[in-house]
């Protein structure tokens, strides 16, 4: 799609994927429009550094208010929903706020895209949704396991997207991405938590070690966003997003060390684990329907990925807190 000129709402964007998304689609000329999370001293997420901020207009809500979300909508052509809780370890504490925001926001989102009539939403779905690998490489097919609270509910926003799909022809596009990465992310996520760790000393602290997970860079999932939100053969479709290599923590913390000129120590530490029956072992995409339905491939290496995200973090010291465990 020539976006130049598509009038174009992101929501959750002000955070780590979604303000790489909002940018991009006011480089490649869309007129964006960007939800962030209202709080009170007007704080607009990552979307307050960007320069191409005076590019946006910037909504501040709750992905929870019916009536906000409606006038949003209002006048857009493709939504792009990405607003979600997302913190595992949090939703073992807080399981209600999680379907309150992810499958009842998720709903405003659809209704008030079915009501006004727009032309896509890409919803942002996510791989945990898949639980522990029943069989790899996962496919689109693969059945849905709710192991947190978190994977869930979005198992609940995924369903209501595909209800509102069959049932009135609202034209959604679920994409599932496979653990992004990059500048920006939280130090909830395991990536920025172990390079935090890193450039503060010789000590990693993390949770089980023998999980493997299936990287994908930030760039290269805002890509798939893009495309999905072009792709008429993707309408109705549920399409993964992710490379199709997976790398365990345990073996991930020591290519990040290495990368980083370090001699770390590994020490697990038991309140980053997930109970034993939530944690999800290996995730490792099957992306043939995102390259057949979208022509997407991922375009960058794991160890270019963690090179560019280590140069952020670097310079970028101040966001996180290497010593805590933030839930």
């Amino acid at each position: 799609m020539n976006w130049r000129g598509r009038k174009v709402l992101v929501t959750g964007a002000g955070g780590f994927i979604g303000s790489h998304l909002a940018e991009e689609l006011v480089r490649q000329g869309a007129t964006t429009r960007a939800l962030v999370r209202y709080v009170s001293d007007g704080n607009w997420g990552f979307l307050d550094e960007t320069p191409l901020k005076a590019d946006l207009e910037v909504v501040s809500g709750d992905i929870t208010d019916r009536d906000l979300i409606h006038a949003a909508v209002r006048g857009m052509d493709v939504i792009f929903h990405l607003a979600a809780l997302i913190a595992i370890p949090y939703s073992y504490r807080a399981p209600a706020s999680y379907v309150a925001t992810n499958i009842g926001g998720t709903l405003n989102v659809l209704q008030a895209s079915h009501e006004q009539g727009v032309a896509r939403l890409v919803h942002a779905s996510t791989s945990e949704v898949y639980g522990t690998a029943r069989y790899v490489p996962i496919d689109e097919a693969h059945p849905l396991q709710g192991q947190s609270p978190y994977s869930a509910s979005k198992i609940g926003a995924d369903k209501i997207a595909e209800a509102f799909h069959l049932s009135f022809g609202v034209p959604v596009v679920t994409i599932r991405p496979f653990n992004t990465y990059g500048p920006r992310q939280s130090a909830r996520a395991v990536i920025p938590t172990i390079i935090s760790q890193c450039l503060a000393g010789d000590v990693v602290r993390l949770g089980s070690l023998a999980p493997t997970r299936d990287f994908t860079y930030v760039a290269d999932t805002v890509e798939g966003f893009l495309l999905a939100g072009s792709a008429d053969t993707a309408v109705g479709e549920t399409v993964n997003l992710g490379v199709g290599q997976e790398i365990a923590i345990g073996d991930l913390a020591l290519t990040i060390a290495a990368l980083m000129g370090k001699k770390i120590k590994i020490e697990p530490v038991d309140e980053r684990v997930r109970p034993p029956d939530s944690e999800v072992a290996q995730l490792l995409s099957n992306n043939a329907k995102a390259e057949r339905l979208l022509g997407w491939r991922p375009k960058v290496s794991l160890q270019e990925g963690l090179q560019k995200t280590i140069a952020w973090l670097s310079n970028n010291r101040q966001r996180v807190r290497a010593g805590s465990y933030v839930l």
